[in-house]
Formats: structure tokens, C-alpha cells, sequence
């Protein structure tokens, strides 16, 4: 039998340091005198008892954990801690039901950024922080993840980056405690920067806080409806498309560079790969559209395809346009962008632009084979030679992938949604991106009007697309709890 007391008690941690979390938006209602401090302060006091009470029955359990329990921590903490997080919401006096509570704080912690709450602009400070540390705690979260658990866990070729980084770890940090440690460092820091610029550029100050935490997280949630829209003002968008691309790269790479390799940066080739994508998807969205606004200002018109390509492809969600009226060639190359995503090992979702190089790569050497059957041909990735089993991961990752999207797709369309609405939420879920196509979920509407069942499965899908498919899916095994 599989012993759970060792998950229990680093969920009770976990749950814990949530219930702390939560004093600081009750601060916030304190400080203007609105009432929901107490909201705040009961959910913060009730999830506290229920963390403790969890350390103290299991405590001492913890061990090395078992394949299979990093496994079921992995899945279960994901599940448990937008439970908890979605205590204040429910009982506030938004009126929510816990099904939009639930579909709320799961969208932040997983830095999706879909959202059922309208009226952002008179929301309360408490509820509207609580919103962005959601994001902001999720976002280190998946880094921390990406670094010291999917690696060890070999889910869908993060493998990769275990064996990439052996030979560099030793010498920058001796653990991926300390790693994680540093990288937080990082992480504040650059959100205190954004934060600061976004303050020079004209916000409030809780305005730029807010829109720091979710920004560096590439979480997409906004005090305010029209998003970043709001503020009609072009250096905002400028700082938030810069900070939405520094989110977007692998974090360990920043630590390297401050311990004096920055080269290292800009010699990844997922990082090139990446910023490549993104420029050629700027180019390509600007052209379209001046051609259809020719008396528009070139200077405006890329700032808005770049602020909007970025924030698609970095599963950011942030919006200054209606993307969805720009044409059919524009929404084609969001909708694809959608499913790319931003590097492994930082904040952004998708399926990540190295596993694309690792299946180019293949499918290279592959089409090399045809022409020279007796040649030797071997895919690299970052001048290092893919091993096999990578490569099967990776395309067990992709198959999985399509196959999730098109069953969450359909079951949408079950629920009576429209193709568009269905094909681009599932897509936006399980791409942890946040506003879909249409007039329903897109960048300008909410998902409120969906049925509770389609929020549930909507909330599912950003699970398995936040813990890569693989951490989720092989619970449902019954080899898994076998014996």
C-alpha cells in the first residue's frame, strides 16, 4: 500500500503557507476599512487549523519520497490548494458559488487567467490582491516544479533538461533547494522592477503591484476588466509585453547569468527558437494588420501585434484588443500560439518550445533516413544528442496533448457551447493561456455564463495542462496502485 502520510504532511505545509498568504489581502481590506478583512481572516484562520492539523498527524512521516508518491503529491497538492484558495471568494461578497470560486482560484494558481468575476473596476482591494497572489505564488510554484519535479518524474522529455543541467549544477548550486532559493530571489526582484515601472508610467500603486505579480507570472489577471486595456497608455504596454517575454524564458538561465555566464542566455537555443517565433508572429500579425488599416501609425500598429502576440504565446491573457475581430489570419496565428507556449523551466504554460525542437529534430533525422537508409543520422538538442527515450516521451506527450484537447473540445460542445467557444476554451485550458475566441470567452467577455458542468471541466483542463499531461493522467492506471 502506498503511504500517504509523507504527501499529507507537505500538503499540510503547503495549505499552511497559503492560510498565511491570506493575511495579506485581509490587510488590504483593513487599511480602506472594508469589511471583507474578516472574509479573509476567517478563511485564512480555517485554513491554517486544517494545514497544522494535517503536519501534526503525519508529522516525522517524510522520508525520500517514492516514485509514486511524488506522483499523487504532485496531482493532489494542485487540487487541494485552489480548494482552500477558493475559501474567500466563495464566502465574500461577490456572490460566487464555489464552482466559480473553485474555477477562479484554480485559474490563478495555474497562471491561466480565465475568469468569471465582472466588475473588476469597483472590486474590493482584498479580493482583487488575492487574485494576483494567486497568480504570483503559482507562477514560483511551477518553477519550482519544472526545476526539482518533472525532471526526476520524466514527464513528456523534461527529462532533458535533468541531464542538461547536471554538468551545471554541481558548480552553480550543490541543490535544487538551494536553486529554487535563488531563483525566488530572482522572482521578487523582477517583480518589484515591473512594479516600479509600471508606477513611473502612470498607475496607482496597487494597480502596478497587482499587475507586476500577474505580469512576471504571465497570469493575465487585472483589476480591471478591460485588462491592460484600461490604461491606454503605450509604455505600459511596452513594460508589460518586456516583462511578459522575461517571463517567458527558463529562470535558471537568469542565475547563470548573474553568476557570470550570461552568454548562456542567449546561446539556448529554445530561448532562440522562441524569440524567433515571436518576431516572425509580430511581423506576419502587423502586416495583416496595416493592410487592412492602412491610415494607421506603423509605430501603434506593432505594439499592438506584439503586445498581444506575447501575451498569447506566453499563456499571459492580458488584452488591450478585441483580437478576435482582427480577421480570420490573425485569429488563425493566436489559436496556434496558444498551444506553443513560452520555454520549460519558467512560468508560462503550453506545450513548451523544446519539445517543437525535439520533434523537429526527429522528424529531421527521420526524413535524412529515407534518402541515405544506411546513414547514421542522430537528432540533437542544444549541440547535445537526444536519447531515445526522450524522444518517446515527447511524442507520447504531443499524442496526449491532441487527444486531451479534442475529448475536452467535445465534451464542451455536449454541453451545448458553440465550436468556436468549445475548440478555443479547451484550448485556452489546457494551455493555461486564459481568453478564448469569441464573443463569450474572449478577450473582452468572461466565462461566467458557461454551465457549472463545463467550469468543472474547464478547471480540469487547466490541471492537466499546468502539471504536463503525464502527472495527472497516470493516476487513473490501475497498474499505478498496484502493489
Amino acid at each position: 500500500m502506498i503511504d500517504f502520510r509523507p504527501v499529507l504532511f507537505i500538503i499540510g505545509i503547503l495549505v499552511s503557507t497559503l492560510a498565511v498568504a491570506m493575511f495579506v489581502p485581509a490587510a488590504a481590506d483593513l487599511a480602506v476599512g472594508n469589511v471583507e478583512w474578516q472574509v479573509f481572516g476567517a478563511a485564512a484562520a480555517l485554513t491554517l487549523f486544517i494545514g497544522l492539523m494535517l503536519v501534526a498527524m503525519t508529522r516525522g512521516s517524510v522520508r525520500n519520497l517514492s516514485l509514486r508518491q511524488a506522483f499523487i503529491l504532485t496531482t493532489l497538492s494542485w487540487i487541494v490548494m485552489p480548494a482552500v484558495a477558493a475559501l474567500p471568494l466563495f464566502f465574500g461578497s461577490l456572490g460566487l458559488s464555489y464552482t466559480d470560486a473553485f474555477f477562479e482560484a484554480m485559474s490563478g494558481l495555474t497562471t491561466t487567467g480565465s475568469t468569471v468575476i465582472v466588475g473588476l473596476d469597483y472590486g474590493m482591494p482584498g479580493m482583487l490582491l488575492w487574485r494576483a497572489l494567486l497568480q504570483w505564488l503559482g507562477g514560483i510554484g511551477i518553477i519550482a516544479m519544472a526545476i526539482s519535479v518533472l525532471p526526476l518524474l520524466q514527464v513528456g522529455g523534461m527529462q532533458l533538461f535533468r541531464m542538461e543541467s547536471s554538468d551545471t549544477s554541481d558548480k552553480v548550486m550543490p541543490r535544487a533547494a538551494q536553486i529554487v532559493t535563488a531563483i525566488a530571489v530572482i522572482y521578487v526582484v523582477l517583480t518589484l522592477l515591473c512594479a516600479l515601472l509600471y508606477w513611473t508610467f502612470g498607475m496607482t500603486g496597487f494597480d502596478a503591484i497587482a499587475h507586476a505579480m500577474t505580469t512576471i507570472a504571465t497570469g493575465g489577471f487585472s483589476t480591471h476588466d478591460d485588462s491592460i486595456g484600461f490604461f491606454q497608455d503605450g509604455r505600459i504596454d511596452v513594460t508589460a509585453t518586456m516583462f511578459m517575454i522575461i517571463g517567458s524564458l527558463p529562470f535558471v538561465l537568469y542565475l547563470q547569468a548573474l553568476r557570470g555566464r550570461p552568454k548562456n542566455l542567449m546561446n539556448d537555443s529554445q530561448v532562440r527558437w522562441f524569440l524567433t517565433l515571436v518576431f516572425l508572429s509580430i511581423g506576419a500579425v502587423s502586416v495583416w494588420l496595416f493592410q487592412t488599416g492602412p491610415d494607421a501609425p506603423i509605430f501603434g500598429t506593432v505594439q499592438r501585434a506584439a503586445f498581444n502576440v506575447v501575451s498569447i504565446i506566453s499563456g499571459t491573457g492580458y488584452a488591450t484588443d478585441d483580437f478576435g475581430a482582427w480577421g480570420p489570419f490573425p485569429v488563425a496565428v493566436l489559436f496556434f500560439l496558444m498551444f506553443v507556449g513560452g520555454c520549460a523551466g519558467s512560468t508560462t504554460c503550453g506545450m513548451k518550445v523544446f519539445r517543437f525542437q525535439v520533434l523537429y529534430a526527429t522528424a529531421n533525422c527521420q526524413m535524412r533516413r529515407l534518402l541515405q537508409p544506411h546513414g547514421v543520422f542522430i537528432p540533437y538538442y542544444n549541440k547535445r544528442p537526444i536519447p531515445e527515450e526522450v524522444t518517446t516521451s515527447v511524442l507520447g506527450f504531443f499524442f496526449l496533448y491532441g487527444v486531451a484537447f479534442a475529448l475536452l473540445a467535445i465534451a464542451l460542445g455536449m454541453m451545448g457551447l458553440d465550436f468556436i467557444t468549445a475548440a478555443s476554451g479547451a484550448a485556452t485550458a489546457i494551455s493555461n493561456v486564459g481568453p478564448g475566441l469569441g464573443p463569450t470567452i474572449g478577450p473582452s467577455g468572461s466565462f461566467a455564463t458557461l454551465p457549472d458542468t463545463a467550469k468543472w471541466m474547464l478547471a480540469f483542463g487547466m490541471l492537466l495542462g499546468r502539471l504536463e499531461l503525464f502527472t495527472v493522467l497516470v493516476l487513473f492506471l490501475p497498474s499505478f496502485w498496484r502493489t
